[in-house]
């Protein structure tokens, strides 16, 4: 079902989407604000730009962008799959618990704060291009992966990993120009490591028609954090 958004707010929106019976294309999005907050069991397609929090606390449902998307793509979202066919701003999967989240193009400062894991719910978000600063700061948990397919000079900005004590980050680089924080370990990918990227980047490269031969054929860099409590010198006397 197609629907003309052109105009409406997020709770009219909703309030579409949620009457139908699954799937449905959402026409001429132009920055409405927490698109399918919640929700579970729907397939929704976006044409335009759909604005900030878009899939927030997402509950299973698929949204595919055709286009760029703003700040807070799948803040604190619990399952479901976000696909943006584009760039995405700031934030994207802040708290992120669950899901995944695809980004053709680069997604801008702080993706992957505060992610997190539990059991069985390992967040995955995969970015195509490059990365703003603070890529992971505070990561507790789930995969963040940048490939800079477009192999720009630096695949990620400053203070990456800032606070990370959890999870891990693979960048499709060697990373000889990064400079990571002490809590965390930087190595090249191995065997083991490539075999979980191709696990990984099967859907993503099926959905944006890329060979994963040729994106797995160059360097990656692992990162991971060396302590689940980074703070403790903080706050603990020697």
């Amino acid at each position: 079902m197609k629907l003309n958004v052109q105009g409406l707010d997020y709770t009219a929106i909703n309030e579409l989407i949620r009457n139908q019976k699954r799937d449905c294309t959402l026409d001429n999005c132009c920055g409405q604000r927490f698109i399918a907050a919640g929700m579970a069991d729907k397939k929704i397609t976006l044409n335009g730009v759909p604005g900030n929090a878009l899939g927030a606390y997402l509950n299973g449902a698929v949204i595919t962008v055709n286009g760029n998307a703003q700040d807070a793509v799948g803040d604190t979202m619990n399952e479901g799959k976000i696909i943006v066919n584009g760039n995405i701003g700031d934030t994207a999967g802040y708290a992120m618990r669950g899901g995944r989240i695809y980004v053709r193009g680069n997604a801008g400062y702080r993706a992957g704060i505060h992610m997190k894991e539990y059991r069985e719910k390992v967040p995955l978000m995969i970015i195509g291009g490059t990365a703003g600063s603070f890529l992971g700061e505070y990561q507790a948990g789930g995969m963040i992966i940048v490939l800079n397919l477009e192999k720009k000079e630096k695949i990620v900005s400053n203070f990456t990993c800032t606070g990370m004590h959890g999870g891990k980050m693979y960048l499709r680089s060697d990373c000889k120009n990064i400079v990571f924080p002490n809590q965390v370990t930087a190595k090249r990918a191995d065997e083991n490591d490539l075999k979980q990227l191709r696990k990984h980047l099967t859907e993503y490269c099926r959905l944006f028609s890329l060979n994963i031969d040729e994106v797995l054929d160059s360097p990656f860099t692992v990162v991971s954090p060396d302590s689940k409590n980074p703070y403790k010198q903080m706050y603990v006397a020697n």
